[in-house]
């Protein structure tokens, strides 16, 4: 009996350890996780901060300005889209671009819109500047993987500025009909900024 019982109190006492053992294992899973968490927040925070200060640096362009940079931007963004409907290798990169044509004709008509609605009215002027023929230069030249990379990596570094223009004349434009359009295109440029970053880490 004696036998037994001590053979029971052996096996609860197992249990128990087993479940503390279990119980320690999902604290240090957690504060893992917690730890992990706190790590990407802080990232992103401080990516956040370094944005608005940049941000906050910037000179608010005219209306004029402002205008002809939205229009060169839209115009490198659907020249580049073209490109990689040719010499992309990706799937994913095609219909990124696809949703680029889309979108940046869009936000063409809207800029124009507004621009037309000024006093007095404003003409966009979307020639492109001397750097982006050359970006697009070197993006005829790729083909492939090698297009892909170029290609994302380029589309990073012209929706984040993008953004920030967009932002900031949004907070600080003195053209009525030009703040509104770009607050409300903002949001999409900071979706397609997102959408690339994650293209680019692929």
């Amino acid at each position: 009996m004696k036998k037994h019982v001590w053979m029971s109190f052996t096996a609860v006492a197992a249990l128990s350890l087993s479940a503390c053992g279990e119980k320690a294992e999902q604290k240090a899973d957690n504060a893992m996780r917690d730890t992990e968490a706190a790590v990407s927040g802080a990232v992103n925070s401080t990516d956040n901060a370094i944005d608005n200060a940049g941000q906050a640096l910037m000179s608010t362009p005219s209306g004029q300005e402002f205008a002809d940079k939205a229009a060169k931007s839209d115009a490198f963004e659907i020249a580049a889209a073209k490109l990689a409907a040719t010499n992309a290798q990706s799937p994913q990169v095609k219909a990124f671009a696809e949703m680029m044509i889309t979108a940046h004709t869009g936000s063409t008509a809207k800029i124009k819109a507004a621009a037309a609605k000024a006093g007095p009215a404003i003409t966009p002027n979307a020639a492109l500047t001397e750097d982006q023929n050359e970006d697009l230069a070197k993006l005829k030249g790729l083909k492939g993987a090698d297009f892909d990379k170029e290609y994302v990596d380029g589309q990073v570094d012209a929706h984040e500025d993008a953004l920030k223009l967009m932002r900031k004349y949004a907070a600080d434009g003195t053209v009525a009909p030009l703040k509104m359009a770009a607050g409300e295109i903002a949001p999409n440029v900071e979706k397609h900024l997102s959408t690339a970053k994650a293209m680019d880490k692929d």
